[in-house]
Parts: C-alpha cells; sequence; structure tokens
C-alpha cells in the first residue's frame, strides 16, 4: 500500500503547498514505487490548476467521484504532471466542491483509493491546507504528519496554544518551520514538547520557478538551492521513520478531533 505523509497548518498561508512541491521534487524513491504523488485536499479549493497552468479535470473532484463506487478506481488516473515535474491531483478553487471531496476522501472508501491496494506502492503526499473540517481523519490515517508553520512568536505560540492534546503525536510527526526564526529547533522543541523540529528556508527564487510554469531540476552538488537541499534531507528523513505506519498511535484521531474542535469554537 502507498504510504500517506499529510501536510497542513494551523493558520494562515505558511507555505504548505509550496512544502510539498519541493518534498515531492525530492523524495526518495526506487524505481518500483515510482515518483511521489501531490494531492490537494484542502477543503478550501486548490492553487496548482492556477498556478501551473493545468486543468483540474481529471483532479480530486474524479477521485472522490470514484471512491463512491461500488469498485472504486485508481487514483493515478487522476494524476497530472506539472510543468514543474511533479505529478500531482489537482482541486479547482472554492470551497463547496472541495469540501465535499475531502469529505469522501476522508472516508474508508476515499482512504482505500488514496492508499491503494496491498501490492501498490509509493508516497502520497497530502496537502490538507489549514486544517479543519475532515482533517482530524486523515492525519489519523496518515503515516507521518507534517505540521507546517512560519517562525513568528505568534504562529508558535498558536501551535503550542491548539496541538497540546496532540502530544502523543510527536513520535511520528515533524514541526517543520518555514522562513525565518528567532529560535533554535532545541527551544522549540522544548516549548512544544515535540520530538523533530525542521526548518525550511524561505526561497522566493525556487517558489518562483514552481510557478513558473517549467520543470525545477533535482538537486544536485552543484549549486543546489536551499529550499531544494533541505527538502531533500527531510524527505530522506521522513522516508526512514515512516515504514508503514506500524508507529502510529492507536488514539491519535481523538485527540486531533478535541484539538480542532477546540480551534474551531475558540
Amino acid at each position: 500500500m502507498r504510504r500517506l505523509i499529510a501536510l497542513g497548518s494551523l493558520t494562515g498561508a505558511p507555505g504548505v503547498t509550496t512544502a510539498a512541491l519541493a518534498l515531492a521534487s525530492c523524495w526518495p524513491h526506487v524505481a518500483s514505487d515510482g515518483r511521489p504523488v501531490v494531492v490537494e485536499a484542502n477543503v478550501w479549493g486548490g492553487d496548482l490548476a492556477t498556478r501551473c497552468g493545468v486543468p483540474h479535470s481529471p483532479g480530486l473532484l474524479d477521485v472522490a467521484a470514484t471512491a463512491r463506487q461500488p469498485h472504486p478506481g485508481s487514483l493515478l488516473g487522476a494524476v497530472a504532471t506539472l510543468p514543474c515535474g511533479v505529478r500531482a491531483v489537482v482541486a479547482p478553487a472554492g470551497r463547496p466542491a472541495c469540501r465535499e471531496a475531502v469529505r469522501v476522501l476522508a472516508g474508508e472508501q476515499g482512504q482505500a483509493v488514496l492508499t491503494g491496494a496491498e501490492g501498490d506502492r509509493g508516497t502520497v503526499l497530502l496537502d490538507l491546507g489549514r486544517l479543519g473540517e475532515h482533517s482530524d481523519e486523515l492525519l489519523a490515517a496518515a503515516d507521518h504528519i507534517l505540521l507546517v508553520t512560519s517562525g513568528t512568536p505568534e504562529a508558535l505560540t498558536h501551535v503550542r496554544a491548539h496541538l497540546l492534546a496532540s502530544r502523543a503525536a510527536s513520535s511520528w510527526a515533524t514541526l517543520v518551520v518555514v522562513g525565518p526564526c528567532p529560535y533554535s529547533g532545541q527551544e522549540i522543541a522544548q516549548a512544544l514538547d515535540v520530538e523533530r523540529v525542521w526548518f525550511l528556508p524561505w526561497d522566493p527564487k525556487t517558489v518562483a520557478a514552481f510557478a513558473a510554469r517549467r520543470a525545477v531540476p533535482p538537486p544536485s552538488r552543484f549549486r543546489t538551492p536551499p529550499l531544494m537541499a533541505e527538502s531533500l534531507e527531510l524527505a530522506r528523513r521522513i522516508a526512514a521513520v515512516t515504514p508503514g505506519g506500524d508507529q502510529r498511535p492507536t488514539d491519535l484521531s481523538g485527540q486531533l478531533r478535541s484539538a480542532l474542535t477546540e480551534k474551531r469554537t475558540a
């Protein structure tokens, strides 16, 4: 079965989609796994179709439609190759249709389409955007969570306030801090009680390259952009600690539901 890596944020737009694209570009894989697939599963709608100039169908809505069938089709049938070289299942802009599609994906049949059959291999990078409605079921199904945040004191305080109920997930989650941050990884780990903190630099040139509708070269030994270099190392580490989900805590879904419910009602 495919491994699921979920990316999301608690506030604002700290670069979840860009992080997903960078990881997909760098993800380590063997020939039998193929390249990873980014799936836009944001209830508020997707950005990649507009940003990269590709049609939004086939895409997320088609995956949701097939998940409702008695014999669901393959996730790969809705994959488009973006100009930057990343394979993605894109979503249209707008909330109503995407909200319903994400609701379907969060169900048992939708998760089965994401992970595939027993013989399917590969990695799905699930771009959840801002976490909220229907996110908790998908987070609980993931083999690893990347919680993306900016490095400002306000953003980190928000993470601390709303993720305390998910401390049991710290053994298989990584806090990804994007952009400048006045604190060290050790300080953040101690303050938020998380095991893994990773910094991704804000790299305008690489971000622009992903949106420029041209291929983004993979990392090399020579002149690797900062975002790609850090994404490569992060991808290697996540791949090494996600053998298939055996380390996941069984009570995470309820914890996340409590944390997100508190967030929505605050």
